[in-house]
């Protein structure tokens, strides 16, 4: 007989492990404390995203998790959209870094573009001082209010996944998980509960070098005559702000400059970033800020920071704001990409992705139930 599995949460990584325990024939409920997954893994850019990791086996990882979401995106008959990703250079130390990175890159697909060949990539793109580009082909978008909805009718219908919403699980003595009076039980149990981590393990999330980020984001209105921007556009700060980039010999002297001349962007953590869904709206962000409680106010200097950066590298047929808002998700204190703990047998809690959950879930949960970890 099929193993059983209960997977508490229906975030990405709850939606990843119930995807990889399907695929290998366990028999699995996923609980969720809410009607419909509202945490961060709906609050973000869509963006699937291998040129942040670096290259060996975060960027493995980012190609494997984006190979399983084509087949659940396809299966389920979701909206995705392969375009890579610009990043623009403006200033000759900008394209130096962007040079130095498609020189030692062995395995990915990226090139330099010329102006013009940038432009035509993307209308989207500010030409006013433009130097080049680089190009990735790696990238996908997809929508995640989208994908994080109707991800579950497609595991339900492709390996009997059982989903149970608006179930706040208060206990976890395994083989059993309870909510108040009610009670279920599995020979083994993943807790993915994301930021809400703490609840059920305090003592585990105490000791455990973790902590938490709150980004802000904005959503553009769908864009006039259906026009579209092509590639995730990227401004300068993004090469400073993932690790894909740190190969690059120049990176160090890029940052010092940006130390000077954007200081105060910073201090809030943002760099910029612009993806646009399959209704055309497009997708702006962010910032970041660390702790474990926030306010739970957003800042409006930071959105109009945002914007004026956005203006710097990219200009769109319509940039009229119709959404803000803010997510927060765990983050590793201590440069780990992620933890996989067994608190007691039977129990395994998946959590801390930071901001690479959609880049990474899909493969790291199929390495952890797989047993290739």
């Amino acid at each position: 007989m099929s193993k059983s599995a209960i997977v508490i949460g229906a975030g990405i990584v709850g939606l990843a492990s119930a995807r990889a325990l399907g695929a290998r024939g366990y028999q699995v409920t996923v609980i969720e404390r809410s009607s419909k997954a509202i945490g961060a893994s709906i609050r973000n850019f869509g963006m699937v995203w291998p040129i942040g990791q670096p290259e060996g086996k975060l960027y493995e990882r980012a190609l494997k998790a984006k190979s399983i979401w084509k087949e659940v995106l396809t299966g389920g008959k979701l909206w995705f959209h392969e375009g890579g990703s610009l990043h623009m250079a403006y200033q000759q130390d900008e394209l130096e870094v962007i040079q130095q990175i498609v020189d030692v890159s062995d395995k990915r697909p990226v090139s330099i573009l010329t102006p013009e060949a940038t432009l035509s990539k993307s209308p989207a793109v500010n030409q006013n001082g433009l130097l080049g580009s680089l190009f990735c082909k790696d990238e996908m978008i997809v929508d995640p209010r989208e994908a994080i909805a109707g991800i579950p009718a497609y595991l339900n219908e492709k390996y009997g996944v059982n989903f149970i919403w608006d179930t706040a699980i208060s206990e976890v003595s395994y083989p059993t998980v309870s909510s108040g009076k009610n009670q279920w039980s599995a020979d083994e149990i993943f807790v993915c509960s994301g930021q809400d981590f703490e609840t059920l393990y305090p003592e585990e999330f105490s000791n455990t070098a973790i902590t938490k980020c709150k980004l802000q984001m904005l959503r553009l209105e769908s864009q006039p005559d259906n026009w579209k921007i092509g590639p995730a556009l990227c401004g300068g700060l993004s090469l400073i702000h993932y690790d894909g980039f740190k190969s690059a010999a120049s990176l160090d002297k890029l940052k010092e400059r940006y130390k000077a001349e954007y200081a105060e962007y910073l201090k809030w953590g943002i760099h910029v970033m612009a993806s646009q869904n399959g209704l055309g709206e497009i997708t702006v962000g962010d910032s970041h800020e660390y702790a474990l409680t926030f306010d739970p106010f957003d800042r409006e200097f930071i959105n109009t920071m945002i914007l004026d950066y956005l203006a710097t590298f990219a200009e769109f047929k319509s940039s009229k704001v119709f959404q803000t808002w803010h997510g927060i998700y765990p983050k590793m204190t201590n440069g780990n990409t992620e933890i996989v703990i067994r608190p007691n047998e039977g129990v395994t809690i998946i959590n801390g992705l930071g901001g690479a959950g959609m880049t990474l879930s899909f493969g790291l949960c199929d390495e952890v139930i797989g047993g290739t970890y």
